[in-house]
């Protein structure tokens, strides 16, 4: 069964200033970010597990509580991982990060620059790493582009991660979407460091893009290290699977390389939590 490793809980409440209308602009007026407890529980209905993903980010009015996920993975603990958030630039970020895991029971950490304006090479966010890396939790990254208007692209580069992951080498780190649109420096930066992985969510809207990554991913013999996942409510489980198995049309009648069925089923049958070190 398919795990999917990036997933969100998102209510109105959630979302303040501009983010949302952010979001309706470039996702059109029918752009729908809800998933409440119960529609993320049907929308999960036949995966294996998922990852659920808090997100501290006032500096865009993004902000899922820890302790609302931590109540919502409580109710599936087999099967839901609950992933903590933590801005950087809170004092104390560090405790703020250890009090989840030890109180929550949270198992991860989700970090966004571009949300919470901080550079990754930042000596205020150096003590987080270094909790999470002694809490021996894995590192989701949000590390490359996004809608809201005031987010900083220049600090949202996958290569900023390269001397995280030389400073802290037992820290095991993911970058959401494959670092779109920044895919070949996602890619670079996986391969040089064995504990990176990356993860396809949310390609499968850019089909185009979506397979050039992927044989780029092979090419540079890094397909055992890319993780299924969905950004859900933005896809659907079914949406990115069809994408990622339908990638192999867009090149039918031609010369260019096919994406190997034995890579997809990898992606589609990893057991990511083992990866993570979560089980």
């Amino acid at each position: 069964m398919i795990f999917d490793c990036h997933t969100h809980l998102i209510e109105k409440e959630h979302l303040t200033g501009n983010f949302l209308s952010d979001a309706l602009r470039v996702g059109g007026q029918d752009y729908n970010m809800t998933s409440t407890y119960s529609q993320h529980s049907e929308a999960m209905k036949d995966c294996s597990g998922a990852i659920v993903l808090a997100v501290d980010a006032p500096y865009i009015g993004f902000n899922v509580p820890n302790e609302y996920v931590a109540e919502y993975v409580a109710k599936d603990p087999t099967r839901m991982f609950g992933f903590a958030s933590v801005d950087p630039n809170r004092i104390g970020a560090e405790n703020i990060l250890e009090n989840a895991v030890r109180e929550l029971g949270l198992v991860g950490l989700k970090l966004a620059p571009i949300y919470q304006n901080f550079h990754p090479q930042a000596n205020i966010a150096y003590p987080v790493y270094a909790k999470a890396q002694e809490l021996k939790l894995p590192v989701m990254w949000h590390q490359g582009t996004s809608y809201p208007s005031q987010g900083p692209l220049d600090i949202s580069r996958p290569v900023f991660l390269d001397p995280v992951a030389r400073s802290f080498p037992d820290l095991k780190m993911i970058i959401a979407h494959l670092g779109h649109p920044w895919m070949g420096e996602a890619i670079s930066v996986v391969r040089k460091h064995p504990n990176l992985f990356a993860d396809i969510s949310a390609l499968g809207k850019r089909p185009w893009q979506m397979y050039n990554a992927m044989i780029e991913a092979i090419e540079y013999g890094i397909e055992d290290k890319l993780l299924f996942g969905t950004d859900y409510p933005n896809f659907t489980v079914e949406q990115t699977v069809d994408a990622l198995t339908g990638l192999n049309r867009l090149v039918e009648g031609t010369n260019l390389p096919r994406i190997p069925d034995r890579v997809i089923d990898k992606i589609l049958n990893k057991n990511a939590p083992e990866v993570l070190g979560l089980v």
